[in-house]
């Protein structure tokens, strides 16, 4: 009988956490039974993943505002109250239909804390139920600081000493490690593990549609994109991109394709397609579900710093330049960016930087480099797999030699999981054990 894998992903502003969730869902199809829960809102163009396996459940969606200060409901008249109390029911009652075997929540404990109102009772239903299911942290490489990061840090190994079994990092520890933006891993009393990047996998059909587009020209290309739309520094960028294209028109034989993202305001959508009509070297959309085809035929990508766009971009081997994101105190995307320049694959946009004609001149540079192939470990989703069988096995049999303990967490299992961790560094194909 396949595994049962409960996946909860709760998008917010931008799309990042939705992409990278798609994909290991993707993954886990091939040998699970998915309940795919998205909390956020859906965006235009976007394409769940499609499978016999895969069961999608969509809870009336919230966002918050660009300062992340505040949720939102989207499209709908019920107050916030009356959508957290509906969520709740949806997701506990999912839950106790599926009786799921694994539990994945993506981000959460290390952020999405507005989001507790719905998953405490659900981790609490976990822990009354002697943790048959086993509870999962999907997590990137890189977090968000904090101003009380001390406090933050406490706040998040209480949740995960308390309720979960395994941590997922999606990154590559010999490029970044995960404790460089979470100092307290040792206090984790849970295994930690590194999956390797996720990476988006080619989609026949979005792959297909992506040639038809870029076949109907023969000129060169350089690709603006902006995420989701919703940051207005990804906004700013792609204003200055459309201003420095009219600057190019008569130098460069390049024609600018300019992503502005499926979740941007139609008032900001409407401004960049007035600016777009003024040149005629500009094509403007909303969305790509398939960025990294794109890129590929491009000769310069002009986006934001986030987790996939850069996966993209290293995937691609496109010449890069980039220009993060750091409202709100967010210096998650600098770091990505600047240890990404350091090793000569990209090109960091400065604030100022950020004029039409300063934009321009850093185009035509980076036309004539050729950007460094960085390698790094980009089989995150099949190792995401392959790392939760193998834990998941760990668990079954080690709650089989300790039903008794029930809530309690198991230290059996906990250090049974950790040598694994071990285990799987120095002899990769060993089989886990209980200990």
């Amino acid at each position: 009988m396949a595994d049962r894998v409960l996946f909860y992903c709760q998008h917010v502003l931008g799309i990042g956490h939705l992409v990278r969730s798609a994909e290991i869902v993707r993954e886990l199809s091939r040998n699970s039974q998915i309940l795919f829960i998205s909390g956020g809102e859906k965006p235009d163009g976007f394409r769940f993943p499609e499978h016999e396996n895969i069961d999608i459940l969509q809870l009336p969606p919230l966002k918050t505002d660009p300062d992340f200060s505040n949720l939102q409901v989207c499209g709908s008249s019920r107050s916030m109250d009356e959508t957290k109390t509906l969520r709740r029911r949806l997701l506990l009652q999912a839950f106790a239909d599926f009786q799921p075997d694994v539990m994945v929540t993506e981000l959460f404990p290390f952020g999405r804390k507005q989001f507790r109102f719905e998953l405490l009772p659900v981790l609490e239903h976990v822990r009354q139920q002697s943790r048959r299911t086993m509870v999962v942290s999907s997590v990137r490489d890189i977090l968000v600081t904090r101003r009380d990061q001390e406090e933050y840090e406490q706040r998040v190994c209480d949740l995960v000493n308390t309720f979960y079994d395994l941590i997922l990092v999606h990154g590559d520890k010999n490029f970044q490690k995960f404790d460089e933006t979470f100092s307290h891993v040792n206090d984790l009393r849970c295994p930690v593990a590194y999956t390797g990047y996720v990476v988006q996998q080619k989609d026949p059909n979005t792959t297909e549609a992506c040639r038809l587009l870029l076949s109907e020209q023969g000129q060169p290309m350089i690709v603006a994109s902006n995420g989701s739309g919703q940051y207005l520094t990804g906004q700013m960028l792609l204003e200055t991109v459309l201003r420095a294209a009219q600057l190019m028109q008569s130098r460069i034989p390049h024609e600018f394709h300019v992503f502005a993202g499926p979740l941007m305001p139609e008032e900001a959508y409407r401004h960049l397609q007035a600016l777009a009509r003024e040149s005629g070297n500009v094509r403007l959309s909303r969305y790509t579900p398939d960025l990294a085809a794109v890129l590929k035929r491009a000769e310069v990508s002009v986006s934001m710093a986030g987790y996939n766009t850069m996966m993209d971009v290293l995937s691609s081997r496109v010449r890069a330049l980039v220009y993060p994101v750091t409202s709100n105190g967010d210096q998650e995307q600098c770091v990505r960016a600047e240890r990404l320049a350091r090793a000569g694959v990209i090109d960091v946009i400065r604030t100022e930087e950020l004029t039409p004609e300063e934009l321009a001149r850093k185009i035509e540079r980076a036309l004539s480099k050729t950007p460094t192939q960085l390698t790094v470990n980009r089989e995150g989703a099949a190792n995401s797999a392959l790392i939760l069988k193998r834990y998941l096995a760990v668990h079954r049999e080690c709650l089989l030699d300790a039903p008794e303990l029930g809530s309690v967490r198991k230290k059996g299992a906990s250090d049974s999981a950790k040598l694994l961790i071990q285990e799987e560094q120095e002899t990769p194909n060993r089989e886990p054990s209980c200990g």
